[in-house]
């Protein structure tokens, strides 16, 4: 058994066991055929991801990689706001006519803010930092911005990464280590797509400062399961478990803004089948 799926089973055993439900509350999502969607949701979740002993993808379901890759390309390196960029269609439910979601996501981080050392978006700031301040306690980005949260068509679920900076003990190389916030996160749909797009995005990011990825810390607030999912989840944690997939990047990407899907795969990815049709509350 991989450790990731030993945390997601964990986990989704506690929520269901231990969580609380918001039937009968006045909800936001609602499902398709316009019924409230409620939840059982658990609150403060944090599960911590090695990433120097395994890549965290789940075997008991097969993570759609490419696609969630590319979506986390689409935030941190193009800065996009523009699902027509995306190979996925996950976001079409919140885009407006000419397809963006609003100042949401990408467009923060593509926003430039004034530092000492010049004017910068907030990817070029972590890997200025990382690159020539390793050890500053102030390596982080954040795209909840208040002012502009009337403007996003969807406020931000992931909104935060703080990176910290060790030395590996054995050979002293240094390991970038990070914490990622999430405000609110849908168990079954988006959880190992999210976990997974925030391991490659440190490996990425370790690679062009010369360093090892290290540990991935994951803090929810509010992780909640859908009713309508319960009995899915009930069935995927009963499943079989397999080992960790082995994860490849491209040695030879130097420069963040190269990278592409193509430069980083899974192999050995032995799962279970796929989940079809999982229904999704707006």
């Amino acid at each position: 058994m991989s450790l990731a799926d030993k945390l997601f089973i964990d986990m989704c055993k506690d929520i269901l066991e231990n969580g609380t439900s918001t039937e009968g509350e006045n909800v936001r999502p609602k499902w398709e055929d316009g019924s409230f969607a409620y939840t059982i949701k658990g609150f403060g979740i944090i599960n911590r991801y090695d990433l120097s002993k395994e890549f965290p993808a789940l075997t008991l379901r097969r993570t759609a990689f490419k696609s969630c890759v590319d979506e986390m390309l689409w935030i941190w390196q193009k800065k996009s706001n523009n699902v027509n960029e995306l190979i996925s269609h996950i976001w079409d439910s919140w885009a407006d006519e000419k397809g963006t979601i609003g100042k949401a996501y990408g467009y923060q981080l593509g926003v430039k803010h004034k530092y000492k050392e010049g004017d910068m978006d907030q990817v070029d700031r972590i890997i200025y930092d990382l690159k020539n301040n390793p050890y500053s306690r102030r390596i982080m980005t954040n795209i909840y911005v208040h002012q502009d949260l009337h403007e996003m068509n969807l406020y931000p679920c992931a909104y935060s990464m703080t990176f910290n900076v060790t030395k590996t003990k054995d050979s002293g190389r240094l390991k970038l280590n990070a914490i990622l916030n999430q405000r609110s996160q849908d168990i079954l749909a988006a959880n190992n797509w999210n976990v997974c797009q925030y391991a490659v995005l440190m490996h990425m990011l370790a690679q062009v400062s010369d360093m090892e990825a290290g540990e991935l810390v994951h803090v929810i607030t509010d992780a909640h399961i859908y009713d309508r999912h319960i009995p899915i989840i009930r069935e995927l944690i009963e499943r079989p478990v397999y080992n960790a997939p082995s994860f490849w990047i491209n040695p030879d990407i130097k420069n963040f803004y190269d990278f592409t899907i193509e430069d980083v795969r899974l192999e050995n990815y032995v799962t279970g089948p796929k989940i079809e049709h999982i229904p999704v509350a707006v």
